[in-house]
């Protein structure tokens, strides 16, 4: 039985004020200079979508999709949530700093900026670090199989989309974007 205060609730309200704020921040975006091609954007997407249907949907938990890899306790499901709110909150902060020249598809912006504030001082995808561990939070609530297929996914969704993010800004930037790259890591920070 699921009540307000548990970690499934809790979880599906934070990727309910993730959709909110992600709405609501994207009306402040600049006009766009330059967009990825349709069957670009779907290369990604699709992906995205196999990983969301596997997350949230009770029919993919049949058979060895539904295989519990963690034990079903209330330790395990806040530990998750607590991961979850982590990432969201990642996310926020990423959102924040990079202001008008988010997008949800890989565009270059008039006016684009080469970020370098907040969490883009040590990672260049921070909102991709965070919505990967918000997924690995959602995962680990869950419990199955089917939720950490889900994240290898969408992890692999966003280096596709992350790597011709990249080759954008490094067209636009120059040795600025090669000198960032060097000093950042692509989803964790670079520790050498």
């Amino acid at each position: 039985m699921t009540t307000y205060f548990s970690p499934p609730s809790i979880v599906w309200t934070l990727w309910a004020l993730f959709g909110v704020y992600w709405v609501i921040a994207a009306l402040g975006s600049k006009r766009t200079k330059r967009r990825e091609t349709v069957g670009q954007r779907l290369a990604y997407i699709l992906p995205l979508l196999a990983a969301f249907f596997l997350l949230s949907k009770r029919w993919a938990a049949r058979g060895w999709l539904g295989a519990h890899l963690l034990p079903a306790s209330a330790g395990v499901e806040w530990f998750g949530a607590a991961l979850a709110a982590l990432g969201i909150a990642i996310c926020f902060w990423a959102r924040w700093h990079l202001g008008g020249n988010w997008s949800g598809t890989v565009t270059l912006k008039e006016g684009h900026e080469l970020i370098g504030s907040g969490p883009y001082r040590a990672i260049r995808h921070p909102i991709y670090t965070g919505i990967l561990l918000a997924l690995l939070g959602t995962a680990v609530q869950i419990g199955q199989a089917r939720s950490f297929i889900a994240v290898f996914v969408a992890l692999g969704s966003f280096y596709f989309k992350a790597r011709r993010e990249e080759s954008f800004l490094a067209e636009e930037f120059g040795e600025r974007f090669t000198a960032h790259a060097q000093r950042t890591g692509m989803f964790l920070p670079r520790f050498s």
